[in-house]
């Protein structure tokens, strides 16, 4: 999704469309003899993207055709593709996407079939504390980002302020900054976590809400904050509200306050290829090797 901004989706999109023929679990990269370099795959993701929210759209619309029901829940590994996901949005009026919509995600959903009610994705082990509200603003106002590693870890592949590597978006450099640390190629985009009721403001906004991050929208003032918006000016947006996650939205506010900027952004704390840091020991130990506070 990320490299798709940056390449041409019609360079390869000839050669790539027979390849749904195939099984394409191990990839698509050595398929045409010759491509190679950076540039080559940038216009192969490109291809790729297109032809995925392409054929997207048509389950979705055979969906719509044949079912009355205005109610839409998707999953598999695909629905992490939020670039495609708003195409749902035209055919259904509600769509439920899983925090963590992969194989770990549909096993808890059979569980949600016996009538579980779902609370949220904070599931996973716990870090006792309050939420560390003025140590994160205060080192977001120094180094302009922290680590937060406080409640209980989120559930799936995307971290929700629990397991969060904070920073300020407004910053022409933070972008670098946060890539940098987190050992990731520059081309990747940082998603930003937003008031809910000012979300609109900020973005073209598809729905009401984002809690999970499982949409590409407009930014609509990309100059003003270039750590979270995409070559091609979106974002992933995650919207929060108090009922959702009290000690994020009380951030958010008390940021907003003093700043005038009511989001931040927001990536999970974990280096690539690592696993995501999740006891206090793992914070410690991010916090000597890396060089970030972790509050």
């Amino acid at each position: 999704m990320g490299m798709a901004a940056y390449g041409d989706p019609y360079k390869y999109y000839s050669h790539m469309k027979p390849l749904l023929k195939q099984n394409l679990h191990r990839g698509c990269r050595n398929w045409l003899p010759g491509v190679q370099g950076q540039q080559d795959s940038f216009d192969i993701a490109a291809s790729a993207q297109l032809i995925y929210t392409e054929e997207f759209e048509k389950l979705v619309s055979l969906a719509s055709a044949t079912s009355p029901n205005k109610n839409l829940v998707l999953m598999g590994g695909c629905a992490l593709n939020c670039v495609a996901n708003y195409i749902a949005l035209k055919y259904f009026d509600n769509v439920w996407i899983m925090p963590a919509p992969g194989d770990a995600g549909s096993s808890l959903g059979a569980a949600l079939d016996k009538k579980v009610e779902w609370k949220g994705p904070y599931l996973g082990h716990n870090i006792e504390g309050d939420y560390p509200v003025t140590d994160i603003i205060k080192e977001l106002k120094k180094d302009r980002l922290i680590g937060v590693a406080n409640g209980r870890a989120e559930f799936g592949p995307r971290a929700f302020g629990n397991r969060s590597l904070l920073a300020d978006p407004r910053g022409l450099q933070v972008k670098d900054k946060v890539n940098e640390i987190k050992r990731r190629q520059k081309f990747r985009p940082f998603a930003p976590v937003v008031m809910e009721e000012h979300a609109h403001e900020l973005f073209d906004m598809l729905v009401s809400s984002s809690p999970y991050m499982q949409y590409v929208i407009r930014c609509k003032e990309p100059t003003k904050y270039p750590a979270i918006v995409h070559k091609d000016g979106t974002s992933r947006v995650q919207t929060v509200n108090k009922k959702q996650h009290l000690g994020l939205y009380t951030l958010l506010s008390e940021w907003y306050k003093e700043t005038g900027c009511p989001m931040l952004l927001n990536t999970s704390l974990n280096i690539k290829g690592k696993p995501m840091v999740n006891t206090m020991a793992d914070a410690k130990e991010f916090e000597r090797t890396y060089n970030v506070r972790v509050a």
